[in-house]
């Protein structure tokens, strides 16, 4: 997915910010200054992680493939349940540029007679299931084998590969989709055989009629279907069924071959007006290519299936290089003494950088990522919470993560939010280029600290003022609603946006908005803990229902810590009555489950976001052993299958532990937080120059090893680089003394350094080089800080512990 030049319209900015954009500017410059080591530190070495994430899915996960605005799902299995296998051919590539939330595409009839605008539809999302685009059958000696079911399925971020065998042939299929967003299938046969090729025209379980037609382009061997017709669709919130067009109405389809097929291919006509074909083709070791192109234009169609076609090796190898290029250069580089939590982590990568779309269309002008691909493909409002601060640790922050905070500023500039009487205000929880939901939320604060994550690690005060002028500046400038006690940093952020953006005016607003005195929001916290007689429990209901939310809160800095400690000893370590489940954590404690017990909470048992934002603020409390030991407890039982032993990311998990939802969810993303910012501890701030590690590293691991590919201006006019700061953590065992230590090297930024005790006592510690002040305490139990303020860009800590103690 090539990254486009990034279009804005920026308002003029004021003398303030120019001076604040300038500093920044200079303070970069600066950084880059402090030693040569910095300017010459490398990205670390290449690996193929397309070929290490490969895994065998065959009975296990569909196939899934993505491009920039086209798809592909090989098979269907509902809810992990296989439904139907992948075979031969391109069964269900579709085109989502999300012009649609669904299988329709209407105007809603609300009272303004904008409710949804235009596209949405509550019913279809899942129409990919309905596309039969080319399924393959084999003749072998007068004998048709139809559909035939791989023996062996092979998924890897830049390609699926089938094997089949049938009377002693075998065949091999690749299956990718090429950067123009055309799907290929490469398909080679041990023994001379012959394809049969069917499919039909878009036709779905909610369509009515088929208005498509269909020709054989015979100066390019290639079938055209221009797609039509009508299906029902829930445009408008109050969820009554319309009848309107199918949301690829117009659009064209192209499908192509190697060989040609000309006096081999037959179309007729089904009983709703939808077209069928089917063609045959020859196939041996010298192979055939099929390919699949959609678009609104017949001849861009034509063109991008037919640039596949003369060179589809070619067109792979370059989707396995930008995968790789990707996986490599543009986050964060994670290394440990256990691989398959290295594993995991690299497939949940692979997975938010694959559902990353760039239409540059009506409300979808920014790029940004997506959360699944059998639910419906866009990005929630709730999702982008912990989606936009993983954006915030990649290489490429213009691409990468400025529109996951910048793409819902469409709907509010455009008019499309609802204010309620406290002066709050919602956005939708998903939109496309011309249509929202009309589902509306509040979680839009925690937007707010995501975007000042981004800007800590760019200093873009250009980026800043887009965020904070008509958007932030105007959504809560009545009320900032709380997302689990946020509200006190988000008016932190606020007030340091004004500074930064030249709104000197606002500081005052934000601060009677929100008091940041100690006295206001230590009662905050101590009139919510214990609630409704709840013991160690923050925001306990008075129903009893009692939800991991309460875990949320502990992510606000100003949580109580020793709050913290109660609560999750009491709750969060508890099998009885409270939320530690085989998937730690389940979604409700046990005594509630027993009282609430519903359908639903049986499918959505396990949730991934559940599990983030109730294990993040155990390690923001720095709680130690608790955080690493809870956090990979999660990710070794919810995200990797010992049975299959491969990484998953499941939509959920039934509380009896079945697989449930989508099998490639995105919704899995903050775990990713959870090992950079969790058990690496890292933070840091280009505008502050400073790199802080505070870890967790399991005591189970002997090392543990990131990278951040951090970019800084370099001494190039005009120019960027990217430079690589390893951070490495060892521990070992001699007799009754543990050693940790933790090296920072080729680093541009100061660094501190606060190493995890274990909650053991310290005997000795080494630095080097000295630390320019003596250690002091971090304000955390079992953490004391190293402070490195000469220009340098290479620090040491090395922890000697008494194994036979513990600092209490």
């Amino acid at each position: 997915m090539k990254s486009k030049p990034r279009q804005s319209h920026r308002p003029k900015i004021s003398e303030a910010c120019m001076f604040a954009c300038r500093s920044s500017l200079i303070i970069t410059a600066m950084v880059v200054l402090l030693g040569t080591n910095a300017i010459l530190a490398e990205a670390p070495p290449f690996s193929d992680y397309c070929q290490r994430l490969q895994q065998e899915i065959q009975e296990k996960k569909h196939g899934f493939l993505a491009g920039n605005v086209t798809y592909y799902v090989g098979g269907f299995h509902a809810s992990w349940e296989p439904q139907e296998h992948e075979t031969l051919g391109l069964t269900h590539p579709f085109h989502h540029d999300l012009r649609s939330r669904g299988v329709g595409r209407m105007r809603s009839r609300g009272k303004d007679h904008d409710n949804t605008g235009f596209g949405n539809d509550f019913a279809g999302w899942e129409f990919y299931k309905d596309t039969r685009v080319l399924y393959g059958s084999v003749v072998i000696n007068h004998k048709t084998h139809r559909h035939p079911v791989p023996t062996k399925m092979y998924w890897r971020p830049d390609r699926m590969i089938c094997q089949y065998e049938m009377d002693g042939v075998q065949l091999r299929e690749e299956k990718f989709i090429a950067a123009n967003g055309a799907a290929c299938s490469i398909i080679t046969s041990s023994h001379p055989v012959t394809l049969q090729l069917e499919g039909q025209s878009f036709f779905g379980r909610h369509s009515l009629t088929s208005a498509a037609s269909i020709e054989y382009d015979a100066n390019h061997n290639a079938i055209h279907i221009i797609e039509g017709g009508t299906t029902r669709c829930l445009p408008d919130t109050d969820r009554s069924e319309r009848v309107g067009p199918i949301m690829y109405q117009g659009m064209n389809t192209v499908l192509a071959a190697s060989q040609n097929f000309a006096t081999r291919h037959r179309f007729t006509k089904g009983e709703h007006g939808e077209m069928q074909y089917e063609f045959n083709v020859p196939c041996d070791s010298g192979g055939v290519v099929l390919v699949w192109a959609m678009h609104d234009n017949y001849q861009q169609a034509l063109d991008d299936a037919t640039a596949v076609l003369r060179e589809p090796r070619e067109m792979m190898i370059a989707k396995t290089r930008e995968m790789n290029r990707q996986l490599n250069e543009q986050i964060p580089w994670f290394r440990c003494s256990d691989p398959k939590f290295e594993d995991i982590y690299y497939y949940l990568w692979s997975l938010y950088l694959m559902y990353y779309i760039e239409v540059q269309k009506g409300w979808e002008i920014l790029p940004h990522t997506q959360t699944a691909v059998n639910n419906f493909l866009g990005m929630h409002r709730y999702d982008a919470t912990f989606q936009i601060k993983v954006g915030a640790w990649t290489g490429d922050k213009s691409h990468y993560a400025y529109g996951n905070v910048l793409t819902w500023k469409q709907l509010f500039v455009n008019g499309h939010y609802r204010k309620s009487p406290d002066g709050s205000i919602a956005l939708a929880d998903n939109k496309g280029t011309t249509w929202h939901s009309g589902v509306y939320g509040n979680e839009l604060s925690e937007h707010v600290l995501g975007a000042w994550q981004i800007y800590q690690h760019t200093g873009d005060v250009e980026f800043l003022q887009e965020c904070y002028d008509g958007y932030f500046r105007e959504v809560f400038r009545e009320r900032i609603v709380p997302f689990y006690s946020n509200h006190f940093e988000v008016a932190e952020a606020l007030i340091a946006m004004a500074k930064l953006t030249g709104h000197v005016e606002d500081i005052e607003h934000w601060k009677r908005l929100v008091p940041l005195d100690p006295n206001p929001i230590q009662t905050w916290f101590d009139q919510r803990w214990q609630a409704n007689g709840h013991e160690h429990f923050f925001g306990g209901p008075n129903d009893g229902m009692m939800m991991t939310t309460g875990f949320w809160h502990m992510h606000s800095k100003h949580f109580p810590r020793d709050y913290a400690a109660k609560m999750v000893a009491s709750w969060a370590l508890d099998r009885d009555k409270g939320f530690y489940g085989d998937f730690f954590p389940l979604a409700m404690s046990g005594a509630s489950m027993k009282r609430f017990a519903t359908d639903v909470d049986h499918s959505f048992g396990y949730t991934p976001d559940t599990a983030y934002f109730s294990l993040r603020g155990m390690f923001r409390k720095r709680l130690g052993a608790p955080a690493w030991q809870l956090t990979l407890n999660h990710l070794e039982n919810y995200n990797f299958r010992a049975d299959w032993n491969i990484p998953v990311a499941p939509e959920a998990y039934t509380r009896s532990g079945k697989l449930f939802g989508d099998q490639y969810s995105n919704f899995n993303a903050g775990k990713l937080l959870l090992y950079v910012e969790g058990l690496a501890g890292l933070e840091y701030s280009i505008p502050d120059n400073r790199l802080v590690v505070h870890d967790t590293m399991p005591t189970t691991w002997k090392w543990m090893e990131v990278r951040l590919p951090i970019k800084m201006q370099s001494k190039l006019p005009g120019k960027n680089e990217t430079l690589w700061p390893m951070i490495r953590y060892e521990r070992s065992q001699n007799g009754n003394e543990t050693t940790k230590s933790i090296r920072v090297t080729d680093c541009p930024l100061r660094i501190t350094i606060e190493p995890w005790s274990e909650e053991k006592r310290v005997i000795h510690s080494d630095t080097q080089p000295s630390s320019d002040r003596k250690p002091t305490t971090s304000g955390h139990p079992h953490y004391t800080r190293y402070i490195f303020d000469a220009p340098q860009s290479t620090a040491f800590v090395k922890l000697h512990l008494d194994s036979n103690s513990a600092n209490k």
